[in-house]
């Protein structure tokens, strides 16, 4: 490679590098505000390294940690009253990296929010979200939550026939069988979970 491509392929990196650290900052503060714990932390961690690329793996971090502990309903009050923009800021961040080509991180993003979605829609209809086996309880899978929610009449057999397909790509993602579906399904499937999201709130 010439010094002048190599120079340009640099400078795209990090040009995308900045950009997910400037997306996934704008989600932090509008989930959890600027003077939360992650963003603090995150503006500690700034000012000790100036290296992009370790920027880009403390956000990474940082963000996981927030999805995780809504996942938890840690912030189960600001959670409520947030709850569709923090869909939408995921499908966001999923069509930015589809966008980018980068269909299987997407595909992932995009499949978690689902399955989140999932379990709150069983929350909300009175559906248990946890199971026990061999006396130990353990959370549903999303397979079971979506069955659980075409049997308690949420939504249709046709719904959930879509729900499958969509956590088919999810898993498939996940397990790296990335030749299993093409980056035009994923779009798809990220146009299908806002409509399927703003239908069944």
């Amino acid at each position: 490679m010439k010094n002048g491509q190599y120079a340009g392929s640099v400078n795209k990196s990090r040009e995308f590098l900045s950009t997910c650290i400037t997306r996934a900052l704008s989600v932090i503060d509008r989930i959890a505000g600027k003077k939360s714990e992650y963003y603090i932390r995150i503006e500690e961690y700034f000012e000790s390294d100036k290296l992009i690329v370790n920027r880009f793996k403390f956000v990474k971090g940082a963000l996981i940690a927030l999805y995780k502990d809504l996942q938890q309903d840690y912030l189960k009050t600001v959670s409520e009253l947030i709850h569709g923009d923090i869909f939408s800021d995921y499908l966001d961040m999923a069509q930015y990296l589809l966008d980018e080509k980068y269909k299987d991180a997407s595909a992932v993003i995009a499949g978690s929010t689902l399955e989140e979605h999932l379990r709150k829609l069983c929350e909300k209809n009175g559906i248990d979200i946890e199971i026990t086996t061999s006396g130990r309880v353990k959370p549903k899978k999303a397979d079971q939550m979506n069955s659980d929610l075409k049997g308690e009449n949420v939504y249709s057999k046709t719904q959930m026939k879509q729900v499958t397909a969509w956590l088919g790509i999810r898993n498939d993602a996940a397990h790296g069988n990335y030749n299993n579906y093409s980056e035009e399904e994923v779009k798809i499937m990220i146009i299908g979970l806002r409509n399927f999201f703003k239908m069944f709130p």
